[in-house]
């Protein structure tokens, strides 16, 4: 993987392909630049694609104390090498840091975003204590323990989900990343729709959902959208908080080319 020194000296991983405008992919939890492998393909031949490791996962380095604005500079940092402005596409908790690195004055000239992490209407939040709990958990060393605490208590994932998830190869990419968790759980900050903040961005912005993911995603992807004053809304097909790769990435090349 190539690599970008951020702002306070961590370096960022990440790789390039594809030809035409820039377009950054952004990952939300557990996950790395792998979780678009099959979305690159789809968008390489119309945009130039760059997908990288956020701080403390796979091949890039982190930092002892952790901010959201250190994240927001690892975005520019890779949107510098993208020539100083791209496109961004983010998912998951992910889009949360996506729209904060906007409202921070990031150079994205147009913002995908796929089912932002936010609680609207009558949709609980995490338990009071939710982030000191992760956090013992994570310090015990107690990794499996902090996944499963994160997808029952951020996610609503049921046990069974869970024990499923647990038999697959994918599970040991969740441990490993069991620490920036916490990371996630900063960014997402209060869990609000920031509609006050978001109705002074003017930033071209297309927030998409699946027909078939959770209720309180598809809440949160609707009120997101009609938040931004040049924001819009897609229902795409897919399956709970996952939209078909194909479809997408013609969603995806069709809005970043134009």
């Amino acid at each position: 993987m190539r690599k970008v020194v951020s702002r306070d000296g961590t370096t960022i991983a990440y790789e390039k392909a594809g030809d035409g405008p820039p377009i950054v992919l952004l990952n939300g939890a557990f996950r790395d630049h792998t979780i678009f492998e099959s979305l690159v393909p789809e968008l390489a031949p119309h945009c130039t694609t760059y997908v990288y490791d956020r701080r403390g996962r796979g091949e890039s380095g982190d930092a002892p104390a952790y901010a959201v604005e250190r994240e927001i500079e690892d975005l520019v940092a890779v949107i510098g090498e993208a020539g100083g402005e791209a496109v961004v596409f983010a998912g998951s908790c992910g889009a949360n840091l996506a729209i904060e690195a906007a409202l921070a004055g990031a150079p994205i000239t147009k913002l995908g975003l796929h089912e932002p992490f936010y609680r609207v209407g009558d949709n609980p939040k995490p338990p009071a204590g939710f982030t000191d709990t992760l956090r013992a958990l994570v310090e015990d060393g107690r990794r499996g323990e902090a996944a499963e605490y994160f997808l029952t208590e951020m996610m609503w994932l049921d046990p069974e989900m869970i024990a499923n998830w647990r038999r697959t190869p994918l599970w040991a990419t969740n441990e490993a990343n069991a620490h920036t968790l916490l990371y996630d759980t900063a960014i997402c900050g209060d869990f609000e729709v920031p509609a006050r903040r978001l109705a002074s961005l003017p930033t071209p912005a297309l927030v998409v959902n699946s027909e078939n993911t959770g209720d309180w995603l598809r809440a949160a992807a609707r009120e997101t959208a009609a938040a931004l004053p040049n924001g819009w809304g897609m229902q795409l097909p897919g399956s709970w908080h996952r939209i078909e790769m194909d479809i997408l990435g013609r969603v995806l090349a069709g809005f970043a080319t134009t």
